[in-house]
């Protein structure tokens, strides 16, 4: 070995800066959700049912919470709505998940808190939109309206401005400033320092009014992956509230996806970030619950949160023509995340698995070896056996057609072993 092998001192490991916001709480019932501070970085997501659907509307507030969200959002736009939400908690309740609810109030939200206080204890934080409370003297006084209601049931309140419904009032104003200066900044740039001043000024207004600074959370949305990164740097180093991130309409499909992960990602890592939703648009067919999936793997690809057991499996190439090895990856991937809301309960710890299902031998052995447990499919021209690795040690070798449903029950078989009562 070379004397140049090594450098003077080691490569630093990799890791997310530590957060720096302080905490926040969201309750209902026995389940506390600690936002900020020390807390994990927390996933939400938002229903689109039709909230006047109160059955409708729990049915996919529990699908949403077992895929992982810990917080659920409701539009709550009409008196009808507003009406339904109770029902809405009774009927989570009933079916034991305790999951907090949100309720995304714009517009009319003052009116809809007032009329209907049922809706108002019934909800565990609220979102409002400064750029939508109202204009001119009405805006303070329903802002301040709805702060009052929160502070009244001590709610936890997301000030979340987006520059799709900007408050022009405040945009007018910095704009004019900004023609008053030698050199003038970009337009793109006053709008960045009208997202960071509404939300800002909205939050000192609320403490002004009695809410705890402990129960406020900001979010400043847009929908451009540059933007959202230079918009939060700076609201991060201007005040130390939990900060909710996401694009705004992010996209569908594997768009949504990337743009929400490049964003996300660059934001967490350097510890700004307190709650998550990718805001994606489902393809015709597709599961609400895809959006959970993303921001959960966001969290788990950054070493910041496990959810679920992670699966392991290689691209393919010419020595694996056959599909078998991804029909295998796909069917316990599904198998493992079909699992979780039982195994989460029952074994905890097992989200912290790793399992590889590889194609052939080239680097098959070795990841298999590296995970928890592993299986080794044959590619192209190799002997028809499939070496299953546990515990880094080769444990049995599978043959024959039942593959797929032999090592699933050894997967079954190893959760239960290693995780199960009195493990």
């Amino acid at each position: 070995m070379s004397d140049n092998t090594f450098q003077a001192s080691p490569i630093a490991i990799a890791a997310p800066l530590p957060r720096r916001s302080r905490q926040a709480r969201v309750v209902w019932r026995n389940n506390v959700v600690t936002v900020g501070g020390d807390a994990p970085v927390r996933v939400q997501s938002m229903t689109n049912t039709d909230t006047v659907d109160a059955i409708g509307t729990a049915i996919q507030v529990k699908e949403l919470a077992q895929a992982g969200s810990e917080m659920v959002r409701i539009t709550v736009n009409t008196p009808e709505a507003a009406a339904a939400v109770p029902y809405i908690r009774e009927q989570l309740d009933r079916m034991g998940e305790y999951v907090p609810l949100v309720g995304d109030f714009h517009y009319n939200g003052h009116r809809l808190l007032t009329d209907y206080p049922a809706c108002a204890e019934a909800l565990s934080k609220y979102r409002i939109n400064p750029g939508n409370v109202g204009k001119g003297e009405k805006k303070d006084k329903q802002f301040g309206q709805m702060i009052e209601i929160a502070a009244k049931y001590d709610k936890a309140v997301r000030i979340g401005v987006n520059w799709g419904s900007l408050d022009q009032e405040i945009m007018a104003e910095l704009m004019d400033a900004n023609s008053q200066r030698a050199q003038p900044w970009e337009t793109r740039q006053v709008m960045y320092e009208a997202l960071i001043t509404s939300a800002i000024t909205s939050a000192k207004l609320a403490q002004n009014i009695g809410l705890n600074p402990d129960n406020i959370i900001l979010s400043c949305k847009v929908s451009g992956v540059q933007d959202l990164i230079a918009v939060y740097r700076e609201l991060a180093r201007r005040c130390d509230y939990a900060l909710h991130l996401g694009l705004t309409e992010a996209g569908m499909g594997t768009k949504g996806t990337v743009a929400s992960t490049a964003a996300l990602a660059v934001l967490l890592q350097e510890g700004i970030g307190d709650t998550i939703r990718v805001s994606l648009t489902p393809q015709p067919g597709e599961a609400r619950t895809q959006e959970v999936v993303v921001a959960s793997e966001i969290l788990q690809s950054l070493g910041l949160r496990v959810f679920v057991p992670s699966v392991t499996a290689c691209p393919g190439c010419g020595r694996t023509t056959s599909t078998t090895f991804q029909e295998l990856a796909k069917q316990i991937d599904g198998y493992l995340r079909g699992q979780m809301p039982v195994w989460r309960m029952k074994y905890p710890g097992v989200e912290a698995m790793k399992v590889a299902v590889m194609g052939c031998i080239v680097n098959g052995p070795g990841e298999s070896k590296h995970a928890d447990i592993g299986i080794s499919l044959p590619g192209n021209g190799e002997a028809p056996a499939a070496p299953v690795f546990i515990d880094g040690e080769k444990a049995m070798t599978l043959r024959g057609e039942g593959i797929a449903t032999e090592f699933q029950e050894i997967v079954e078989s190893y959760v239960q072993r290693r995780w199960g009562a009195g493990a």
